[in-house]
């Protein structure tokens, strides 16, 4: 009885020891890169970037749609607006890495629970309750944002006006 309890508890550890685990960069004689999760000679650790996370609905709040439709219709009333500071409608800027960082605000401020999630091009990229998502690597050319307000469930209570913005980024050719 007690071997299955003990064999689940090692793979247990096992599994959270492997989640925190570091990633190291080797460059070999000849210049090609190797990536690991174990340390090698001459080898350095590398810092990887937290991963951006998305909030979805859960399951229970889409299934009624009209409690839904009143409760966003509720809390999307106790906001003024939400709206873009950063970047502007219309803007262009260069980005040599292509990476931006939405400024965003709501009047009132965000209510407990509630996130701003910012859309590029029709797609989720980044929720935050600070008023900043930042958003890496983005091509070049013109994109439309939008933002949006979404409580702790994952569903829009409001949204902003969307702008379009464009990038410039250095290549090969230009």
């Amino acid at each position: 009885m007690k071997a299955p309890f003990v064999l689940a508890a090692g793979l247990l550890m096992l599994a959270s020891t492997t989640a925190h685990s570091e990633v190291y960069r080797h460059v070999d004689a000849y210049g090609n890169v190797t990536f690991s999760d174990e340390p090698m000679e001459g080898g350095e650790e590398v810092q990887v970037k937290p991963v951006t996370t998305i909030t979805l609905p859960k399951p229970e709040a889409v299934q009624e749609p009209e409690q839904l439709r009143e409760r966003v219709e509720r809390e999307g009333a106790a906001y003024q607006a939400v709206s873009f500071q950063y970047p502007a409608n219309e803007q262009a800027f260069h980005s040599g890495n292509g990476n931006v960082t939405f400024e965003v605000q709501s009047t009132p401020p965000l209510k407990r629970g509630h996130k701003f999630e910012v859309t590029l091009d029709g797609q989720p990229v980044g929720q935050s309750s600070s008023g900043s998502v930042a958003v890496s690597n983005i091509d070049r050319g013109t994109h439309n944002a939008s933002v949006h307000i979404v409580d702790e469930n994952g569903v829009r209570v409001k949204s902003g006006n969307s702008i379009t913005f464009t990038i410039h980024r250095p290549s090969v050719l230009n």
